[in-house]
């Protein structure tokens, strides 16, 4: 389940990435479809994750055991802050800082996630 939780949510980055590049190519918000399904697969990347974390710990011997679930608490507040730059978007004030703060934060979980998968 770690393993499927991992590849929903490098998903999530790949679609995140596009949106990004989306926004900065072309200065506007992207079709919002594609922030849908990034927006879902994080989600479901989140809830993977709570449930894989469930059970024994994991990577004691290399000093990882809180990555696993201090990266599903980052991925929480991504999914707030991704929440955040949507209600923005709706309102019509897109934030850079927002979008910044979200893409700083998911990409901080997803790294501690890569090596909590890696040790474990």
């Amino acid at each position: 389940m770690l393993t499927l939780a991992f590849w929903i949510l490098a998903a999530t980055v790949v679609f995140g990435s596009a949106l990004a590049f989306l926004h900065l190519r072309a200065a506007k918000l992207p079709p919002w479809p594609v922030g849908a399904l990034h927006g879902v697969a994080g989600a479901t990347g989140l809830a993977v994750l709570i449930y894989a974390l469930q059970g024994p710990a994991r990577g004691v011997e290399y000093g990882v055991s809180s990555f696993g679930p201090a990266a599903a608490v980052l991925v929480a507040l991504a999914l707030v802050m991704g929440l955040v730059v949507l209600l923005l978007a709706r309102l019509r004030r897109t934030s850079g800082l927002a979008i910044a703060v979200h893409s700083t934060i998911a990409v901080t979980a997803f790294v501690l996630l890569l090596a909590y998968v890696s040790f474990s």
